[in-house]
């Protein structure tokens, strides 16, 4: 439905709180705008509060300029052994007892998934979500369906484990969006049938946005009749899923677990059994997966105890000795080497409580190009350099506020689990060409293992999540051949 122009009471409230809170320069152009414009526009102002987002501003301006967050004297030291664990060197038996754990949550609707794709697929070429990338397999399957597919096989074996019919288990994903990304993402879903997911299980929602500000900290217009604003970073999946609702449908079906990631990792085990087992293993509000750094120069956040807390330190952070000191028990790897992958497990009890944490979660300031509209001569200014703010939350930022005996971080195999896309195609990292080729080499190590053989070994095989999760139940294949181009579409 169209917003409607505000009566004239409802403007001049409104333009008094935007006086109070020193940006009244909002309006200057409002009086030669369109009732349909200003109706637009009224709405849009009614969703901030001038006086909370100077605040907002102010402070992280301050953090900022003060270098706030450079651990140059804190105390920095690996993650204790009773909260952190790798599945490098670990029993495969109690891998597999935190696999049956997890399925057994899985069985019983206790598990749902909360994915962060509010991202466009800018740099890689495209305007569409970037969900919505073919990264060129033979299947030309998107990242959303990749993950869709993973959601399906792990309800099924879950099903399986507990010998109940596959319709019995639901796996639910709550999808978060940008306002941009909202509407492709709601048309890709039904475009291609919820990829054979049930739409009573696929929820949509929003991430929050924020005005973007001058350096001086004045909200910039991004035409006479709007505000420039950009979405409030991965952090904002905090509050989103309150208001959005998400939190209450999850204590509607009873979830206990959820596991939350980032859209561009092609070889995220969505809802993985060992995951939510390791972190109800241990009774953990927050768990996050991380892999071995590549070496002391590789540009990654790293997952350590900050002053006694669980942090986040960013590699920009990170002095050069800090970044090659060595562990003392074992030499040959780094101290500092939990790389951060941005992929979480939370309890429900934990989420639950973010209405008593969400508004200490400080934001960070991202400088950027903003174009926007001269209050002078009205007319479009694209700056060549860093004009204004961003003001962004990191889903990190909670990390400190959790007690170390309620937090977990469970190191695995980069080549299993790790293969962002972020990069141009011809990048030649963390490209579609190396998310096609580390889901190829996985598909042809689950092949091998089950004693396939492999034409041509070297260009790796695609098996499709409905064929295997985690590169289970392949054994029927033992002495195939399998050629590229080729996938293995189902068990």
């Amino acid at each position: 439905m169209a917003p409607k122009e505000p009566t004239a009471e409802q403007l001049s409230q409104l333009r008094e709180k935007y006086t109070e809170g020193g940006q009244s320069h909002v309006f200057t152009f409002y009086d030669s705008l369109s009732n349909d414009e200003k109706a637009a526009f009224f709405e849009q102002l009614s969703k901030f509060d001038a006086t909370s987002i100077n605040t907002i501003a102010a402070k992280a301006l301050a953090e900022s300029a003060a270098d706030h967050g450079k651990p140059k004297d804190a105390i920095l030291e690996p993650l204790p052994s009773s909260v952190a664990t790798s599945v490098i060197g670990t029993e495969q038996s109690k891998i597999d007892e935190w696999y049956k754990a997890g399925l057994d949550l899985i069985s019983k609707n206790k598990v749902a998934v909360v994915l962060m794709a509010g991202g466009q697929g800018t740099r890689l070429g495209s305007s569409a979500p970037k969900g919505c990338y073919d990264i060129g397999l033979a299947s030309h399957k998107s990242l959303f369906q990749i993950q869709a597919e993973r959601i399906i096989k792990i309800a099924a074996l879950g099903a399986e484990h507990a010998s109940v019919a596959a319709g019995k288990v639901d796996v639910p994903w709550y999808v978060m969006t940008s306002g941009p990304t909202r509407q492709p993402t709601e048309d890709f879903f039904a475009q291609h049938k919820y990829f054979g997911l049930d739409p009573k299980n696929v929820f949509f929602f929003e991430q929050g946005v924020l005005p973007c500000m001058s350096n001086d900290g004045k909200i910039l217009l991004e035409t006479k009749g709007k505000v420039a604003e950009a979405p409030d970073g991965n952090g904002g999946i905090y509050n989103a899923m309150v208001e959005s609702g998400v939190l209450d449908d999850m204590k509607k079906r009873g979830i206990k677990y959820i596991h939350a990631y980032c859209v561009d990792n092609c070889l995220v085990k969505v809802a993985d059994p060992v995951f939510v087992g390791y972190t109800a293993s241990l009774d953990a509000d927050i768990a996050t997966k991380v892999v071995r750094k590549r070496n002391a120069t590789e540009s990654v956040g790293l997952i350590l105890s900050k002053d006694g807390k669980p942090n986040v330190i960013e590699y920009s952070e990170i002095d050069k000795a800090t970044a090659e000191a060595r562990d003392p028990e074992n030499p040959e790897l780094l101290k500092f080497r939990a790389a951060n992958i941005v992929n979480h497990c939370y309890s429900l009890r934990f989420l639950e409580t973010i209405p008593q944490w969400s508004k200490r979660l400080p934001h960070h300031i991202a400088r950027k190009k903003i174009p926007h509209v001269s209050l002078d001569s009205g007319e479009t200014v694209k700056p060549s350099k860093p004009n204004g703010i961003k003001l962004e939350q990191f889903v990190f930022d909670v990390f400190p506020l959790t007690e170390m005996d309620k937090f977990a971080c469970l190191e695995v195999r980069r080549e299993d689990e790790f293969s962002p896309l972020k990069n141009a195609p011809g990048t030649g990292e963390d490209d579609p060409d190396t998310s096609r080729r580390d889901i190829m080499a996985q598909g042809a190590r689950w092949l091998q293992a089950a004693g396939a053989n492999l034409a041509k070994p070297e260009d790796g095989f695609e098996v499709s999540p409905l064929a295997s999760y985690g590169g289970e139940g392949l054994e029927d294949h033992a002495g195939a051949t399998f050629y590229v181009p080729g996938v293995l579409e189902h068990k």
